[in-house]
């Protein structure tokens, strides 16, 4: 599974970058090298999952899985030679805090989305224990793969923290959270009322919007589907164990049938056990649809973000556009619109000159960081539109390549299976031909 990650990983690289480095010299001195993405100089692979118990930061006892990751440089792996990878083991809370960093700091990005923490979708006989084997293998092949599409996309990939997270065991915290991108955060309070006060949004961020929506809705629609069929595969399945064992226990009292109903039965009892290996592969085809589920949060927060600074522009421009109506008014003396200090005028008498004079000084002040400001903004929107539009056409591509597989690959599996239990049918009737 981590190496079909890999695969498709190295094509996307191939897709997006065809001016690649030659990769001389260190891969310190590469790293912003134009037209050169991470993979393309660097191996990597999450190599296994370890258990482990410590303390918190409450100072309470905790279980957590670790995953260590190998990186070699590429160069030394073309030329024939086999260093010894670096490694560094890491916990899930840190590829979180990476890919937190990563979505603050290029907000333009569709930032490719963790495997999940806990399982979801899972039939019955699937365990949604976070710490049960099968899923944390689960959870390295996704890690692994969120790290390969990382180190493949064309900007990215040459990120100097991500390089750190890579190859600095200690002290990378202490670097991103040098960076301040916390406080670069967007607050979920101001992204809400730039949803529903936003006038003039791009149609295309709206419709992607909403395209990232049904996205969500039918993969876990499809997700949920699959459970349910698992489910009832299984008891199909497992059922047919039931042939087998009567077909064992009748071949006891026969003599001239009892070779054959007992070959019969051993061919029933491998076929109702084949079903585990079945939906253990069947899971990684869900993990691949859980991707894209995820992806579509990754999604409209690209759109969320157009939505918030074009908000913050108009609000700007709306700001500057009321700012010249009082110069206006207070050069004119001729109130336009309904103020408070156009009331108290009229109660109390005008303004001294000096104190008009010092009040069309602060505002020629405040319309001059208007309209710097302004600037600031459209040039920002327009910056983010340009920029998201870009990539959001990069994973349009790279979506409809990865799915188009996945499902035809599922339904090769389904014909594959089909065709086991036809066999199966077709050597118990050769069974009972020879009766």
């Amino acid at each position: 599974m981590a190496e079909d990650g890999k695969e498709e990983s190295v094509a996307t690289d191939d897709e997006s970058d065809h001016t690649a480095a030659d990769g001389t010299g260190s891969l310190n001195n590469t790293m912003v090298e134009e037209g050169s993405t991470l993979l393309r100089r660097m191996e990597i692979c999450v190599a296994e999952a370890e258990k482990r118990s410590g303390k918190n930061a409450v100072n309470m006892q905790e279980t957590f899985t670790v995953y260590l990751i190998e990186t070699r440089p590429m160069d030394a792996v073309v030329e024939g030679r086999n260093p010894a990878p670096d490694a560094l083991w890491r916990r899930y809370s840190e590829f979180e805090l990476l890919r937190n960093y990563l979505i603050v700091t290029y907000p333009y990005i569709v930032v490719p989305p963790l495997p999940e923490k806990r399982a979801e979708f899972v039939w019955h006989k699937l365990s949604a224990d976070n710490m049960d084997p099968d899923f944390v293998e689960r959870r390295r092949v996704g890690l692994e793969n969120f790290l390969l599409r990382v180190a493949s996309h064309p900007v990215l990939s040459n990120d100097q923290i991500l390089y750190h997270f890579l190859t600095e065991e200690h002290g990378w915290k202490e670097v991103v959270y040098e960076t301040g991108f916390q406080a670069k955060a967007d607050s979920r309070l101001r992204a809400l009322s730039a949803t529903f006060r936003v006038r003039n949004p791009d149609k295309r961020f709206m419709e992607m919007k909403h395209y990232s929506d049904e996205l969500q809705s039918h993969t876990s629609q499809l997700l949920r589907a699959r459970a349910r069929v698992a489910d009832r595969l299984y008891g199909v399945y497992k059922v047919h164990g039931n042939y087998g064992r009567v077909f064992s226990e009748w071949s006891a009292i026969e003599k001239e049938m009892g070779d054959g109903l007992q070959s019969a039965g051993h061919h029933m009892d491998a076929y109702a056990a084949s079903i585990d290996d079945i939906l253990e592969e069947e899971e990684h085809y869900a993990d691949q649809m859980k991707e894209y589920l995820f992806y579509a949060e990754a999604l409209r927060a690209v759109c969320r973000k157009h939505e918030l600074t074009q908000f913050e522009l108009e609000m700007a421009s709306q700001d500057l556009i009321s700012k010249k109506q009082q110069r206006e008014e207070l050069a004119t003396g001729i109130v336009r619109t309904f103020s408070f200090k156009g009331m108290t005028n009229k109660l109390f008498g005008q303004e001294a000159p000096e104190q008009r004079e010092a009040r069309l000084k602060l505002l020629e002040e405040l319309i001059a960081e208007g309209e710097e400001t302004v600037k600031e903004k459209t040039l920002e929107c327009e910056e983010h539109v340009e920029k998201a539009w870009v990539d959001m056409q990069r994973f349009k591509e790279q979506k409809d390549k990865d799915l188009r597989e996945a499902l035809i690959n599922y339904a090769v599996m389904q014909i594959s299976m089909c065709k086991k239990g036809i066999q199966v049918w077709g050597n118990a009737k050769e069974c009972f031909l020879k009766m």
